[in-house]
């Protein structure tokens, strides 16, 4: 397993499909991986630190965790088959949980808990983007700090 951080969240074109972008801590893999609107929106609210009026999903499965004294250890993305991606949670009690990427992303963002990715996924779905090439991820964060939860068409109700 190799962490991951979470670069962001874009709207890939032309397709209008949101992607969630992690990257290989101390490596140079990035891996994409194509979520829904809502989950699209649910990790730039964490990443921007925003609070929606109501609490969304996410903030009330955190919230839930908290009152019942479970702890999320960490969340792995798993497999990768037939073009889609599992994820598990994986608690301090021992359970494991399975889930869909987005959603364990999601949730990670709002506890704190490190993302990893399995080698097998890494190497079939990761990205090299060799120290050279990092202008582009550079715009690409840019691009990031300037779109907002709304650019993706979604309530937060």
């Amino acid at each position: 397993m190799n962490e991951l951080d979470v670069v962001g969240v874009r709207v890939e074109m032309p397709s209008n499909q949101p992607i969630v972008l992690l990257r290989e801590v101390g490596g140079d893999r990035y891996l994409p991986i194509w979520i829904g609107p809502g989950e699209a929106t649910a990790i730039a609210f964490a990443q921007q630190g925003m609070a929606p009026a109501r609490p969304l999903t996410h903030d009330l499965f955190k919230d839930v965790l908290e009152a019942v004294g479970q702890e999320l250890t960490e969340v792995r993305i798993t497999d990768l088959r037939e073009g889609v991606f599992y994820a598990e949670l994986v608690f301090a009690s021992g359970v494991e949980v399975s889930a869909r990427p987005s959603d364990a992303i999601a949730l990670a963002l709002r506890t704190g808990t490190p993302i990893f990715g399995s080698d097998t996924v890494l190497d079939d779905a990761g990205i090299a983007i060799p120290d050279e090439q990092e202008d582009e991820v550079e715009k690409f964060r840019e691009f990031l700090d300037q779109i907002s939860p709304e650019d993706f068409g979604t309530s937060s109700q």
